[in-house]
């Protein structure tokens, strides 16, 4: 007598929490044995803060930011918070995802389950927070250890480091969908030495003048730089608040992008 298969009902669909969890973990299982590639985003900066904060701040006495005399290292410090927040962002949403999604085409993989392409960018994006993350409190711990914290505003320092590093696995993201080769990276690079370099990141935005300091506080890592430099030096204004709702709309409209365009290209 021949057995009757009946139909497997679907599986349901997780809550946005589950899927959330479960891609995060995926990445730490799978990134847990290549740690030393977690030390690249945090040491870099590190070496530019000994190098130029603090040897090229024998040079330099202060200078004058909003109203305040800070030591060389203790500008230059925050800068180099905002970058590795900025390098961990970077490095998972382009690189990682762009192998991801042409390569091995594990989201491909993914859609075949329950999860959604709204899991798959919530998913990555927090894992690139939690990359950016760990960057900034170990460099938040490095410049506390130094005496480059003048103020307990740096409390919210971390918290603007992860808004940066949303802001920018977001935005990021949504471009890496747009690319085709291993060539367009050149694109990328072509775009992060400038905004590392010319963010006023070593030296006051003081320095440009008309149009082109215009476009410079225009620019996604000026606004994360002048943030985190206010917190940590104590020296607040109103570039603060505006740098936060510069930061949430653009990690919100990348996100958005981020998952049309994972709509477009894997489900259709």
């Amino acid at each position: 007598m021949s057995e009757v298969l009946t139909p497997r009902e679907p599986l349901p669909p997780l809550s946005a929490w589950q899927a959330l969890r479960l891609l995060v973990l995926r990445n730490y299982l799978v990134y847990r044995d290549a740690w030393k590639l977690f030390l690249t985003g945090f040491l870099e900066p590190v070496f530019y803060l000994f190098s130029i904060g603090i040897g090229v701040g024998q040079l330099i006495d202060t200078f004058t930011f909003n109203g305040e005399e800070v030591p060389y290292a203790a500008f230059v410090a925050p800068a180099m918070l905002a970058a590795s927040a900025f390098n961990g962002a970077l490095l998972d949403s382009t690189y990682g995802v762009f192998f991801k999604l042409r390569y091995d085409k594990l989201y491909d993989q993914m859609l075949a389950t329950p999860l959604t392409t709204s899991d798959i960018a919530r998913a990555e994006i927090v894992w690139g927070q939690l990359r950016g993350g760990t960057y900034s409190a170990a460099f938040l711990l490095v410049m506390l250890a130094m005496g480059l914290i003048d103020s307990w505003w740096a409390l919210l320092a971390l918290p603007a480091a992860l808004l940066i590093g949303f802001a920018f696995s977001a935005v990021c993201m949504a471009l890496t969908t747009f690319m085709k080769s291993w060539q367009d990276f050149d694109k990328i690079t072509l775009v992060q030495v400038p905004l590392f370099l010319f963010s006023a990141t070593f030296f006051p935005i003081t320095a440009f003048d008309g149009w082109l300091r215009w476009v410079v506080e225009c620019t996604p890592l000026y606004r994360g730089v002048v943030l985190c430099r206010e917190l940590t030096t104590g020296a607040l204004s109103w570039s603060s608040a505006v740098s936060v709702v510069y930061l949430v709309v653009m990690g919100l409209v990348g996100l958005y992008v981020v998952r049309r365009r994972l709509d477009s290209l894997l489900l259709t």
